[in-house]
């Protein structure tokens, strides 16, 4: 019988630590919430965030307010800008449409679009995808565009998808031969969202919402389009001017779709991130195009641009890219992430794939660091101690 209490009570305790294992403990919890509530005041814009373990919610809160006319809480409902955070949704629909037999990634701009220029005969969608299409910076041609014309787009008067491939079309050539070089490219992917248009016979938003947001009950994330539509629950974005914080929701750029134009939430992206897992949209073999690392034509791997500039975080060094996702490992973690920056909001999600560990953040003011929150509260949950430690690849700042 005494052995019998004994062997019970070995069983009990081996069950409690084996739970305790699996489950945060709520002093990571804390620790969390203290990573958080010391960036932003209660009064102020701040950020959402989103820690998913194995397809449970284990933390879920906002910080701070979503506007400053209502000053109403930001929660787990509350719609931000994503940036371009959106590109992994331009990615998916155009996988889907592969799917469908609708596109080929092979496919060139110029079979999509017969008037693109001679450059564009090369440039195929897996280009576009992979960011080695060379397509010319849709805003350099902006600036060349009003340094002729005088101002022609602002803030109330948004350049629209369509404006940006006119640009394109008269554009002589690319930044450099397809499949030679790596440079993060918008042009690209509004571009992709242009095609996902067109290959569907549906407008971006609408496909978007037809085959991914409604499948998913994702019911409050939407292709935001003023004037079609309004964004629910909205939070509004901010930038720091001096000791104020000032509205910065809206740029010229900020109306283009397949680069950033998605607003969603926390619970909506919780959905998201079980679709990811569970493969709910694709098959795994159909979505594994998405995480093999972009390489040349010649077949060496991806190199940030030696030339600095806004999209260009770390000229020269490698860079790992799949289809809307980075690839490089955190600390020996295996994961797919993205960054979106944009004039009044910061974005991240950083799914670390072996560990079925999701971390998103979002903000409504531009002086927070997501990227750095990220790892700091995945050295939380993935148990790597309270050392800060660096992105694997030196990454400091968020892409736009």
């Amino acid at each position: 019988m005494r052995l019998m209490l004994i062997l019970l009570a070995v069983a009990f305790f081996a069950v409690a630590i084996e739970s305790r294992a699996q489950t945060p403990s709520p002093s990571v919890d804390s620790q969390a919430d203290f990573i958080f509530s010391s960036v932003t005041q209660e009064t102020a814009p701040g950020l959402a965030v989103l820690v998913h373990k194995d397809g449970r919610t284990v933390f879920e809160k906002g910080y701070g307010v979503r506007d400053l006319q209502t000053h109403a809480k930001i929660d787990q409902h509350t719609n931000f800008r994503l940036a371009s955070f959106t590109k992994q949704f331009t990615a998916m629909a155009v996988m889907m449409l592969v799917h469908d037999g609708k596109l080929r990634y092979d496919q060139t701009l110029t079979e999509v679009f017969p008037d693109f220029p001679p450059y564009g005969k090369n440039i195929t969608i897996r280009n576009l995808l992979n960011h080695t299409g060379g397509l010319p910076d849709y805003e350099d041609s902006m600036d060349a565009a009003e340094k002729v014309k005088g101002p022609l787009w602002s803030a109330e008067h948004q350049i629209q998808d369509d404006e940006v491939l006119a640009l394109l079309k008269q554009e002589t050539k690319g930044k450099f031969a397809p499949g030679t070089s790596w440079s993060y490219s918008n042009s690209g992917y509004v571009v992709l969202g242009l095609i996902v248009a067109k290959a569907s016979g549906q407008s971006y938003g609408d496909f978007l919402h037809a085959r991914i947001f409604a499948p998913l009950h994702m019911d409050h994330t939407i292709v935001y389009q003023k004037g079609k539509n309004e964004v629910a629950n909205r939070a509004f974005g901010y930038s720091k001017e001096g000791d104020a914080l000032k509205e910065t929701d809206q740029s010229s750029t900020s109306a283009t779709l397949g680069d950033g134009g998605i607003y969603s939430n926390l619970d909506d992206l919780a959905k998201w991130d079980d679709a990811l897992r569970n493969h709910t949209l694709l098959t795994a073999d159909e979505f594994s195009p998405a995480l093999i690392p972009a390489k040349l034509a010649n077949g060496s791997p991806t190199l940030w641009p030696t030339a600095p500039n806004d999209d260009n975080l770390h000229p020269g060094k490698p860079v790992s890219y799949g289809f809307g996702w980075f690839l490089d490992p955190y600390e020996g973690h295996p994961r797919m992430w993205h960054t979106g920056s944009t004039i009044g909001f910061r974005t991240i999600i950083q799914h670390f794939t072996a560990d079925n560990l999701t971390i998103v953040i979002l903000c409504n003011r531009t002086d927070l660091d997501p990227e750095g929150l990220a790892l700091k509260t995945a050295n939380l949950y993935l148990n790597l101690g309270q050392k800060e430690k660096k992105h694997a690849s030196g990454q400091s700042r968020e892409l736009p």
